[in-house]
């Protein structure tokens, strides 16, 4: 993993939700100042006791909290003053949750992303790093996904994040931010979230087949994914925020593993980690609208200008994460 030498000031949205809680535990374990901002709405107070309590202390002290929400303009000003990098991950997920509800999913999304990039201009922010994602790709079918070639997005939520990408390239082009995009790839690890009705597929799976019941997979299983585990993610995030490639700014980027795996290998792979004498299988649903049918990244373009390089694949990242899930569903 990177080793940060230089103390910056951070700003992390989200910062209690899943892939913000890993970030704020990176920097600070890295002696970075961090400032951080949730409302609670997807994110959780455990994990920032986790972070707490895994940094310890001292670097703990380096770590400034505020609750409150990206539509609020006046709060996206405060928390923005004085930061040297921004690592926005704050948004209102999930494909399903928008097709339900489109206007939160749009306010969140999209409103509250401009306020956060008209405060950093305001407040002179140097680079805002920003979480878009694989499903703005839609109904592209060529695999596998290049960054330049994008169809019609298929879900509301897919729609908030490309007019992020749009807004985002606006602003660099106008108030001379540093921008630069992360297309994410079905992300997962520890502290993901495995509840709710939104909850993403491995967290979810971890829980319900060591629960000794049947997970649901919506289609024939053969739909395929490109897993990313969290520090991954991690890894690119800081690369994007310490680049010195002026060839590397102001662009979108995949964030992934380059792999492909279909939900019935997915489920074969869980099922065998915890306990390959499980004889429970999967029950098959319709599919659900908005559904990417395959998804798999090019991440040629971030090897090439940011040294991207994803160190953990689909089955090693299962491996820890089941060590993770593991003690979460036992306590």
């Amino acid at each position: 993993m990177i080793k940060l030498v230089t103390q910056k000031t951070w700003l992390v949205t989200g910062c209690a939700g899943f892939i913000g809680s890993n970030l704020l535990e990176f920097l600070l374990a890295n002696n970075q100042n961090v400032v951080g901002f949730d409302n609670f709405s997807t994110g959780y107070q455990r994990n920032l006791d986790e972070v707490k309590y895994i940094v310890g202390p001292e670097r703990w002290k380096m770590f400034k909290f505020f609750q409150g929400d990206i539509r609020d303009r006046d709060i996206c000003h405060v928390v923005s003053k004085g930061v040297d990098i921004v690592l926005h991950q704050a948004a209102l997920g999930s494909v399903p949750r928008s097709i339900v509800d489109p206007l939160a999913s749009h306010d969140t999304n999209v409103t509250g992303t401009v306020n956060l990039l008209r405060a950093c201009a305001e407040n002179k922010v140097k680079r805002f790093i920003y979480a878009s994602s694989s499903s703005v790709y839609g109904d592209q079918p060529d695999l596998p996904k290049i960054e330049s070639k994008i169809g019609n997005q298929l879900s509301p939520y897919a729609v908030t994040k490309y007019c992020c990408e749009i807004y985002a390239n606006v602003f660099a082009k106008n108030y001379g931010l540093e921008v630069i995009g992360l297309r994410y790839f079905n992300v997962f690890g520890r502290r993901q979230d495995p509840d709710g009705a939104y909850a993403a597929v491995i967290p979810l799976w971890f829980k319900i087949i060591l629960n000794n019941e049947s997970p649901i997979i919506y289609g024939d299983g053969e739909t395929s994914r490109d897993f990313c585990y969290i520090d991954n993610v991690v890894q690119m995030n800081i690369l994007c925020g310490l680049t010195q490639n002026k060839e590397a700014l102001n662009k979108v980027y995949n964030v992934a593993c380059g792999e492909q795996a279909t939900l019935n290998q997915l489920f074969n792979y869980i099922k065998d980690m915890i306990n390959p004498d499980i004889k429970q299988k999967p029950t098959y649903r319709d599919f659900r609208d908005g559904d990417v049918r395959h998804s798999l990244a090019d991440i040629s373009l971030a090897r090439a200008l940011l040294g991207y390089d994803p160190h953990y694949k689909l089955i090693d990242g299962l491996n820890i994460a089941k060590k993770w899930y593991s003690g979460f569903f036992t306590t």
